[in-house]
């Protein structure tokens, strides 16, 4: 009898990328991972030492630089990179996410200006669409915009802005029109921009490794020629790149749980217990199968997410919210229950364990709370 498991299994060039990104992180992000997080620290020079796999342009087309690969490949990628560190591998999400909004939709001469750069990581890119006043309701943003010459003026605040402060290029959506999606406008704003200045470092409670702070515009001056795309066009080229950020988000999250997964294995056949290692329960063995189909369910559905992505299908969009949904709750459900296995211990911070909980936790608000994900996938299914 054959079978048609062939389908269902990566291929050898995406095994083949999935291994040099396991690779690099168990080199270059595992072993430091702890120390980055407990000193607030930005791995800018690992970061950027990525880029020389291609992961500064990881779908940025082969013809402006990039390495082209499909969504798919990218969430191997970021997957295996947040095993070591979620905060690392979801700043370089963020990058490519903006390298990619450029390449696809700016004029030759902005993706001549800024991709050469952005491809090599001589320069890193943020992505600037939350503001104080909207979150959830991204359309709703009041940064605003008025033309002066051949320059727009810009006064407002973006807020929860990965790498600000630090990177040099902002992908950033601005309001220059009433309507509240068509009035939104994208532009690429540099970081010596005159009137443009930045808030405090955030404390928070995890991703200690990515710095996030305020982006303000106080009559900061861009050039009309550094818009990306006519005007209005904005809302629409953020809302597909988060379809592409949120399948990297939830494969950051399987990284990060698949890491606590394989600690709790480990940990649990060391453990002595009432003169046994804990593997040998059976609540154990439950706890460890329920974890394992958990992760391999969410997973199924973010790989098959990221291939309707990649081929521009119909629905898309609703199959990376819900990919999002199950993995960012999934991953943190196998991370809360991998720290329950490893009792008081999972709760010190010599095991990796607390901080996988802290950086996992945030993957269920940001790109899209789960719950506006359960309105996309729901408002879809009512239209059919």
């Amino acid at each position: 009898m054959t079978t048609n498991a062939g389908q269902f299994q990566l291929t050898e060039e995406q095994l083949a990328i999935q291994e040099m990104a396991q690779r690099f992180t168990a080199d270059n992000i595992t072993p430091f991972a702890g120390e980055w997080d407990e000193k607030s620290h930005f791995p800018i020079d690992v970061i950027k030492q990525s880029a020389e796999l291609g992961f500064g342009a990881i779908y940025v087309s082969e013809e402006a630089g990039g390495i082209g690969l499909g969504r798919l490949e990218a969430a191997l990628i970021m997957e295996a990179m947040a095993y070591g560190c979620p905060a690392t591998s979801s700043f370089i999400s963020i990058h490519n996410m903006a390298a990619w909004m450029i390449d696809r939709f700016a004029s030759d001469e902005i993706k001549a200006k800024y991709l050469p750069d952005l491809v090599t990581m001589e320069k890193v890119a943020s992505y600037a669409l939350t503001e104080p006043g909207s979150g959830s309701d991204a359309a709703g943003l009041k940064t605003r915009v008025r033309l002066d010459g051949d320059h727009y003026v810009l006064n407002g605040t973006k807020q929860f802005i990965s790498g600000s402060g630090f990177n040099d290029v902002y992908v950033t959506m601005v309001r220059t029109g009433d309507h509240k999606t068509k009035g939104i406008t994208c532009l690429v704003i540099d970081k010596d921009t005159p009137g443009l200045s930045f808030g405090k470092p955030e404390k928070k409670l995890g991703w200690n490794a990515s710095p996030t702070a305020q982006l303000i515009f106080e009559d900061a001056r861009v050039p009309v020629a550094n818009r990306v795309g006519p005007e209005g066009d904005g809302f629409r080229y953020a809302m597909m790149g988060l379809d592409g950020g949120r399948l990297n988000i939830g494969a950051c999250s399987l990284g990060g749980a698949q890491r606590c997964l394989d600690e709790a294995v480990s940990y649990t056949k060391e453990r002595q217990q009432f003169g046994q290692p804990i593997a040998d329960f059976q609540n154990t063995q439950f706890m460890l199968a329920d974890m394992a189909t958990e992760l391999e369910a969410a997973r199924a559905l973010l790989y098959l997410a990221a291939a309707k992505v990649t081929d521009n299908a119909p629905d898309k969009s609703r199959f990376s919210a819900m990919a999002k949904r199950l993995a960012t709750d999934s991953g943190s459900n196998v991370v809360n229950n991998a720290l329950q296995l490893f009792g008081g211990y999972g709760y010190l911070k010599e095991y990796p364990i607390e901080r996988f909980w802290r950086d996992l936790r945030v993957h269920s608000i940001l790109e899209g709370t789960n719950q506006v994900m359960r309105m996309i996938v729901g408002r879809d299914m009512l239209r059919q």
